[in-house]
C-alpha cells in the first residue's frame, strides 16, 4: 500500500440484506449471511492500488447485518470543484443497463447466477456523466426526483445523441458547443446508450484526448512484489535533491508509513470505528423496547412498528481522526522510523522512551502486541527486513525469537520457511479446474474447518481454500490427500487471503519440513514411527506421567494423531496456532514432539488422577491451554532434548551443506534455529520399528554424547580431555558393563554400575558406591552406555518406572565410541 502522506482515513456504514433463520440451503447447513459474503468478496479490493485511486483498507462486520469499511479519504472532492455542499447522488451516475436490471431478489434462498450487467464499461458510462458535470459546471436532473431521473435515462435509447440531449435538458447546449472537438468526441463515446457499442477502458485510452495528456503524467507501474522473478530495485531512484526530500517530510513521520499500518496502529491506540460512527450519528440505538411491535401472529408476523430509519442507506463517510493515535507516539523520534539494519539493538530503535521500550520487550506476548509503540517499532523493523528478504534472512530469524509484530507475520512465515522464486508463475501453471477423485473429500472437509472464522467461512474463503487444496494435490502426484491437509491449509490462508500463490508456496514448504511423507498413500510406518518416538519423548521428560498412561493403555494413538497430521491446527483456533507456529518455524522439524509433551503436561494433574475412560473423554474436548506457557514449556523442553533423540529414519533427509569435512555445525546446542544435522558414521542408525517400539527411552547418537560430555582429542595421541568451560555437567554416562570391561576402556567421567547386579528382585536400585551419584544426577540427562543393546534398554526401562527423568541410551553401544579414541584408561595403581 501506498504510504497515507496528506490523506485522512474515513469510514462508512451500511447493512446486508438479512436472510430467513428458518431456512437452509441444499446441504442442510444454515445460509450464510449476506454480510460474511460481502466480507469475502470485499478482501479484493484491498490489493487495487494506483496513486489516482483511494485505497480500501479493511472491512468489519458488526450486529445485526452491519458492515463497515475503512478507506483512504480525501475531504476535497469533485463537489467541492462544483462549489455545492450534498453528497454525490449515486443513482444520476448508473449506466442504463444497470437501471434496467433493477434490484434482483432470489426467492428460492439460493445462491443467485444471474450474471450482474455491471462491469467496465458501466463505469465508462459513469465516467461520461462525471465529465459531462465539470465541463457544464453543474449536476445533472437536480429538478427531478429520483425515480423520474431513472426512467428519464431509461428513456435515452429512443433519442439519437444522447449528448445533445442532456445539454438541452439542462439548458447548457451553448456550453457544449463551445467544448474542443476532442472533448465533445470523448463524451459521446462514454454517453453511448448500448453497452455493446460502447468502448472499453482500454479502447477508451486510445482517445485522441488521452494521447495529449499521457506525456504529461509518469505511467505508474505496480512495484514487484516480495515474491516474484522481476529485480525489485529494478525502478527504483532517489531524487536529485535529499535535503528537499528532508522538508517535504515535515517531520511527520507517521505519514510516510503505509494506509494500512496506520490503521492497524489507530485501532491499537484505542480506535473504535463504531464509536466513531455513533459520534456522529450514522449509528443510532435504540432503546429495545421501543422496537416492540405492537401485536404478534402465532406465526410470528408482527405489525405495528415502522421501519428503523437508522437501517437505511446513508452513504456519509466519516473520518478518522489521528489525534490521539499522533499523541500515544508523540515521544517516538524520528530516528525510530529509520532503524539501522546492522545495529546490534536495531530490534529496540532509539528514542526518548526507549527504557520503556526494552521494559515492553520482556512482557508476555499478548501484551506486547497490544503496545503501539512497541508494535510501531517492530512493524518498521521487519518491513524493512522483509523488503532485503533474502539477504537479510538470518536477521529475519534472529527478530523472530523475539516476537513477530501480527501485522508482519505472512511475509515473515514466508521468510522463515525459505520461500523464494516467482510463486505466482509457478502457481498459475498449476491445473486448478479439471476434476480430480479428490474433489469430493475436498467439498466436504472445507464448511468444517475453522468455520467459526468470518474470512474463512466465507464463499470466497471456500473457493480459495478449493484451489489452493486442489492445486498442492495436481502438483504432488506422489502424495495424497488426507483429512486434515485443509486444517493445516487454514493458517497460510487467512494470513495470505489475497495471494493464494504465497500460501500455496508456504504450505508446500511447511509439509516437507515437518510432516514428510505424512501425506503418502500407506503412511502407517510413517506416523507409526513418529507416535513411538513422542512416546519416548513423553519417557524422557516426564517418566511419572509415561508410566501411568502406559498402565492404563492411554496410548498417543488414540489421541496424538490430529495433533501431529495438523501440527495442532485441528485442535486450536488460529489464534493460539498462529503464537505456537511463530515459535514451531524457528524450530526443526523435532520441535512439535516438545510441544505435545507441553500439551500433556499442562493437563497431566487431571490425568495422573484419572482412568483410561476418564482420559479419553478428556480429549474429546481439550480442556482450555494457556498457549504461551505451552511455548515457553516446549522451548524448554527442546533445550533439554539431544538433537538425535528425535532422529526418525522417514524424516526429511538433511540438505547437503556446502561444507564438505564432515565436521558438525557449530550452532549452539539447544538451539531454536538449529538445523537436522546431517548424516556421519557416528550418527545415529535406524532400527527395526518393532524394536524401537520396544525401548521406552530414547537413543541418542555417539557424536552426541562426545557433544555432550565436551569431549575433544588432542594432538595425535587420541587422549580425552574436557572443554574448559565453567558450567557443571550437562549429563551423566552410566557404564552398566562388567568392571573388568569397565576398566579396560571407559568414556571419561562416566560411572560403572554393573547391568548384573544393578536391581533387586523388586526392581529397586541395589545400594553402591554410584548409587548416590545417580541420585545427585536425577533431573540431569543420565545416558546409559553397554555392548548389549537388550540391556541397557532394560536397564533405562528400570530407571524410568522409577520416575528418573532424562533418560536415553546410546546407539551402537560403547563399540560406537571405540574406534574415536576417545575411552580412557585408569592409571594403574602404585
Amino acid at each position: 500500500m501506498f504510504p497515507l502522506k496528506d490523506a485522512e482515513m474515513g469510514a462508512f456504514t451500511f447493512f446486508a440484506s438479512a436472510l430467513p433463520h428458518d431456512v437452509c440451503g441444499s446441504n442442510g447447513l444454515p445460509l450464510t449471511p449476506n454480510s460474511i459474503k460481502i466480507l469475502g468478496r470485499f478482501q479484493i479490493l484491498k490489493t487495487i492500488t494506483h496513486p489516482r485511486l483511494c485505497q480500501y483498507v479493511d472491512i468489519s462486520r458488526g450486529k445485526h447485518e452491519r458492515l463497515v469499511v475503512v478507506a483512504e479519504h480525501c475531504e476535497r472532492s469533485l463537489e467541492d470543484l462544483l462549489r455545492e455542499r450534498k453528497p454525490v447522488r449515486y443513482p444520476s451516475y448508473l449506466a442504463p443497463e444497470v437501471i434496467a436490471q433493477g434490484i434482483f431478489k432470489t426467492t428460492d434462498h439460493m445462491p443467485s447466477k444471474k450474471p450482474l450487467p455491471s462491469g467496465p464499461k458501466s463505469d465508462v458510462w459513469s465516467l461520461g456523466i462525471i465529465l459531462f458535470e465539470l465541463c457544464v459546471g453543474r449536476k445533472l436532473f437536480q429538478s427531478l426526483d429520483i425515480s423520474e431521473r431513472l426512467k428519464f435515462l431509461l428513456t435515452l435509447d429512443c433519442v439519437d445523441d444522447t449528448l445533445i440531449v442532456l445539454a438541452e435538458e439542462h439548458g447548457c447546449l451553448d456550453i457544449i458547443k463551445e467544448l474542443p472537438e476532442t472533448v465533445v468526441d470523448l463524451l459521446k463515446k462514454c454517453l453511448t446508450f448500448h453497452p455493446s457499442k460502447r468502448p472499453t477502458p482500454d479502447e477508451l485510452m486510445k482517445d485522441k484526448v488521452f494521447s495529449e495528456v499521457s506525456p504529461l503524467y509518469t505511467p505508474f507501474t505496480k512495484p514487484a512484489g516480495l515474491f516474484s522473478s522481476s529485480l525489485r530495485c529494478a525502478d527504483l531512484t532517489l531524487p536529485e535533491d535529499i535535503s528537499q526530500l528532508c522538508k517535504d517530510i515535515n517531520n511527520d513521520y507517521l505519514a510516510e508509513r503505509s494506509i494500512e499500518e496506520v490503521y492497524y496502529l489507530w485501532c491499537l491506540a484505542g480506535g473504535d470505528l463504531e464509536k466513531e460512527l455513533v459520534n456522529k450519528e450514522i449509528i443510532r440505538s435504540k432503546p429495545p423496547i421501543c422496537t416492540l411491535p405492537n401485536f404478534l401472529f402465532e406465526d410470528g408476523e408482527s405489525f405495528g412498528q415502522g421501519r428503523d430509519r437508522s437501517s437505511l442507506l446513508d452513504d456519509t463517510t466519516v473520518t478518522l481522526s489521528l489525534c490521539q493515535l499522533r499523541n500515544r507516539l508523540k515521544d517516538v523520534g524520528g530516528e525510530a522510523f529509520y532503524p539501522l539494519l546492522e545495529d546490534d539493538q536495531s530490534n529496540l530503535p532509539h528514542s526518548n522512551s526507549n527504557n520503556e521500550l526494552s521494559a515492553a520487550a520482556t512482557l508476555p506476548l499478548i501484551i506486547r502486541e497490544k503496545d503501539t509503540e512497541y508494535q510501531l517499532n517492530r512493524i518498521i523493523l521487519f518491513d524493512r527486513l522483509l523488503k532485503a528478504y533474502p539477504y537479510k534472512k538470518n536477521q529475519i530469524w534472529k527478530e523472530a525469537r523475539v516476537d513477530i509484530p501480527p501485522l508482519m507475520r505472512g511475509l515473515t512465515w514466508a521468510a522463515l520457511l525459505g520461500v523464494e522464486g516467482a510463486i505466482h508463475a509457478k502457481y498459475d501453471a498449476i491445473d486448478k479446474d479439471t476434476p480430480i477423485p479428490t474433489d469430493r473429500q475436498i467439498e466436504v472437509d472445507i464448511p468444517r474447518c475453522h468455520q467459526y472464522d468470518e474470512l474463512l467461512s466465507s464463499p470466497e474463503g471456500h473457493a480459495k481454500f478449493r484451489r489452493v487444496l486442489k492445486a498442492w494435490v495436481v502438483s504432488h502426484p506422489d502424495l495424497v490427500y488426507w483429512q486434515g491437509l485443509d486444517s493445516l491449509c487454514a493458517p497460510f490462508l487467512y494470513l495470505n487471503f489475497n495471494n493464494e500463490a504465497l500460501a500455496y508456496a508456504c504450505m508446500s514448504a511447511f509439509i516437507p519440513k515437518y510432516l514428510y511423507n505424512f501425506f503418502l498413500k500407506d503412511n502407517s510406518h510413517v506416523i507409526q514411527e513418529y507416535l513411538t518416538v513422542f512416546s519416548q519423548m513423553i519417557a524422557f521428560h516426564d517418566p511419572e506421567l509415561s508410566n501411568h498412561l502406559n498402565e492404563i493403555g492411554f496410548i498417543p494413538d488414540l489421541y496424538a494423531i490430529p495433533w501431529f497430521l495438523t501440527m495442532f491446527t485441528h485442535v486450536f483456533p488460529l489464534h493460539k496456532i498462529f503464537h505456537l507456529w511463530d515459535t514451531l518455524l524457528l524450530g526443526n522439524s523435532s520441535f512439535p514432539f516438545c510441544i505435545g509433551v507441553a500439551i500433556l503436561q499442562q493437563l497431566r494433574d487431571r490425568l495422573l488422577a484419572n482412568g483410561f475412560n476418564e482420559c479419553i473423554l478428556l480429549f474429546s474436548d481439550l480442556p482450555e491451554i494457556d498457549i504461551e506457557r505451552c511455548v515457553r514449556e516446549s522451548i524448554n523442553l527442546f533445550c533439554w532434548t539431544p538433537k538425535s533423540a528425535t532422529y526418525r529414519q522417514h524424516a526429511q533427509p538433511p540438505k547437503p551443506t556446502s561444507d564438505s569435512s564432515g565436521v558438525r555445525s557449530s550452532a549452539p546446542y539447544f538451539s531454536a534455529e538449529c538445523p537436522d544435522p546431517p548424516k556421519t558414521d557416528l550418527s545415529r542408525e535406524s532400527i527395526l520399528l518393532n524394536d524401537l517400539k520396544s525401548e521406552v527411552s530414547p537413543r541418542i547418537s555417539a557424536e552426541d554424547l562426545i557433544d555432550l560430555c565436551e569431549l575433544t582429542v588432542t594432538g595425535h595421541f587420541k587422549t580425552p580431555t574436557k572443554k574448559t568451560k565453567s558450567s557443571k555437567p550437562k549429563l551423566l554416562v552410566v557404564d552398566i558393563r562388567n568392571s573388568e570391561d569397565f576398566i579396560r576402556g571407559h568414556i571419561s567421567g562416566s560411572i560403572n554400575i554393573p547391568f548384573s547386579a544393578a536391581f533387586t528382585a523388586e526392581g529397586e536400585l541395589t545400594q553402591g558406591p554410584y548409587t548416590a551419584m545417580l541420585q545427585n544426577f536425577k533431573g540431569k540427562v543420565i545416558v546409559i552406555v553397554g555392548h548389549v543393546a537388550k540391556h541397557t534398554a532394560e536397564f533405562a526401562a528400570h530407571l524410568v518406572k522409577m520416575k528418573y527423568p532424562r533418560i536415553c541410551i546410546l546407539d551402537g553401544g560403547i563399540n560406537k565410541i571405540k574406534p574415536t579414541g576417545l575411552l580412557t584408561v585408569p592409571s594403574p595403581q602404585i
